[in-house]
């Protein structure tokens, strides 16, 4: 079953034109691909972590690990509400969009699943890897008892958007398109019932002062028709904590109330080594604000590059109550980079206990070397990888595809996996499209976030295609730019195992081999650091290599640019451009 759908973009200039025509392609169980000889089926996946820091410091009865959140999950905002804590995630031009876990006890976590699900929500089919949905920030508002989700979506004419639902368990609404500029938007609701939004934007014309000079705004926001009040935006930050210090990249506000001032929260210098938190006070929402003496209150920027189980980048941050109301504890992003500072995991969701019984709340150890580890609120048990529970440290996730329903860590990327996979007690069947990897469209691969510097993914795939055009197999993926392809194609009348590496959009076969396809394929990806090596069985157990160590240098944001960390793909196309030598 076929649906076509016109996706509309408007250009500044009002004319409306046909963007694409986008295949919508249901793909139920045993529906869709049961008869396509060259759509590929996968029986199972293994993905296990192996990082040293997790084997140097075992936890005790007491503690857990920072990051909470191993892999691309950045830019958190939590929210809590009663005993429950929700947080949310950029997703960028992953489908579905904005990840959104539970917790009730900021140790162990659940995802509930996405907050944008559906292509009414989400619109990403011509974004690329690093567009799309940037900086969600979660609120709930007590005077009408609901959950709001605010975002820009660099994608489908939609720009800066809110969602909102009485429950984050059933599902969130369709958009609210937002009538302002900038990035990074966050809402505030006020004791009175009033409601503001805060986000980053351009100084105003003709007063850009230097490159990475941007101000947060301030607008009224209107609940009954869920848009901002014209003509009520005003410049409360212009620049940064000092301006005179040309500090670039002031972004992420959230405001929050306590013992009746108004606190500012931003994120300042960048997202990369330059990255902090700083925050601000007023007796008012709308200003003046003024910065704290401190600033910045997180960072990782002053620190020695060689530090042991470096972590960097430290910023972005949200606060919130803990479980036991004694003390706060503050979200943020950061990045582990392997051995030779390159960073494949991507940008990680950390967390910190604050310190806020005085005036600031002050991150706890928030400059100095964050260490691997921390103790738990006082009554919390941990239980990740346990009941359901996100896992972290070293753990393994096995997947037989058996279940109709996938798990929710499961992404595509710029098609919601629906499009193009099915279930079946035989395993995972991908329907392959029209574009290959390198594309900026939607792509048949379904993805798994690298959770780790050294680690391995396995899979079992039975293949048989038909043509040159086809191919099926693993993927490294960075970026449509930056990536790895693994997979078997077809030569003349025989099957061929390739290794292919794309770098700037230029791909080049590191090694092929013809290979038996009467049986089932292992395939494997082994990573330590920076060097991954590309493994094959075909008697399910004796593993060969195919193009000896290869650098996982482009699988990095270092190399590779953008906002996002590598993903590990089960990946299909009737477009192969990749062919053995």
């Amino acid at each position: 079953m076929r649906k076509i759908k016109l996706q509309l973009f408007k250009q500044k200039n009002g004319q409306v034109m046909i963007m694409s025509l986008f295949m919508v392609l249901f793909a139920f169980s045993g529906l869709n691909a049961q008869g396509k000889k060259n759509a590929p089926v996968f029986s199972n996946f293994v993905y296990q972590g192996n990082d040293d820091v997790y084997k140097e410091f075992p936890l005790e009865e007491d503690e857990f690990y920072s990051p909470i959140l191993q892999g691309c999950y950045p830019d958190p905002a939590i929210i809590r509400q009663g005993d429950d804590y929700f947080m949310v995630h950029s997703s960028f031009a992953m489908a579905p969009g904005v990840p959104i876990f539970h917790s009730k006890d900021l140790v162990n976590w659940k995802q509930i699943g996405h907050v944008l699900d559906r292509p009414s929500q989400l619109q990403v089919q011509h974004s690329g890897i690093s567009a799309g949905v940037y900086a969600p920030a979660i609120k709930y508002n007590p005077h009408n008892e609901t959950f709001y989700m605010i975002t820009t979506q660099f994608a489908g004419d939609f720009g800066n958007i809110v969602v909102k639902t009485k429950d984050p368990f059933k599902g969130w609404s369709d958009p609210y398109k937002q009538k302002f500029n900038g990035i990074d938007p966050s809402l505030f609701f006020d004791d009175d019932g009033k409601a503001y939004v805060v986000h980053n934007d351009a100084p105003d014309p003709g007063k850009e002062l230097y490159q990475g000079h941007r101000v947060i705004k301030i607008w009224n926001y209107d609940l009954e028709n869920d848009q901002v009040v014209e003509g009520t935006d005003k410049i409360i930050v212009n620049g940064g904590v000092d301006l005179s210090d040309k500090p670039i990249w002031i972004e992420m506000p959230h405001i929050y109330k306590k013992n009746d001032k108004y606190y500012l929260m931003c994120a300042e210098g960048g997202t990369g080594g330059w990255h902090s938190e700083v925050v601000f006070i007023s007796d008012n929402p709308r200003g003046p604000y003024k910065p704290a003496p401190s600033n910045p209150i997180l960072s990782q920027r002053y620190l020695n590059p060689h530090r042991d189980n470096k972590v960097d980048w430290a910023g972005h941050a949200d606060l919130v109550k803990g479980p036991n109301n004694d003390k706060y504890y503050g979200v943020f992003l950061a990045i582990r980079p392997n051995e030779k500072n390159r960073v494949n995991t991507g940008r990680e969701t950390f967390i910190l206990p604050v310190d806020w019984s005085g005036k600031w709340p002050v991150f706890e150890n928030g400059l100095i070397p964050f260490e691997p580890k921390l103790k738990m609120p006082e009554g919390v048990e941990n239980k990740t990888g346990q009941e359901g529970y996100f896992p972290n440290g070293n753990f393994t996730y096995q997947e037989d595809f058996s279940s109709e329903k996938l798990d929710y860590r499961w992404v595509g990327v710029r098609a919601f996996p629906q499009e193009f996979v099915s279930t079946s007690k035989k395993g995972l069947t991908i329907t392959p499209f029209e574009e290959n990897i390198k594309a900026v469209a939607p792509v048949s691969s379904l993805f798994h976030r690298q959770m780790h510097k050294s680690f391995s993914a396995t899979t079992t795939m039975e293949y048989k295609p038909k043509s040159e055009e086809d191919l099926a197999g693993l993927t490294c993926y960075q970026s449509e730019n930056f990536n790895y392809v693994f997979g078997i194609t077809k030569k003349d009348k025989e099957y061929f195992l390739l290794l292919e590496r794309t770098e700037k959009g230029k791909s080049t076969i590191v090694a092929s081999t013809p290979v038996d396809i009467k049986k089932p394929i292992q395939l494997q990806v082994v990573a330590d650091n920076d060097d991954y090596r590309f493994n094959y069985s075909v008697d399910g157990q004796t593993f060969q290599n195919l193009g000896g160590t290869v650098s996982g240098d482009i699988l990095s944001t270092n190399v590779a640019g953008g906002f996002t960390g590598a993903m590990i793909g089960l990946y299909a196309t009737s477009a192969n451009d990749a062919h053995p030598e």
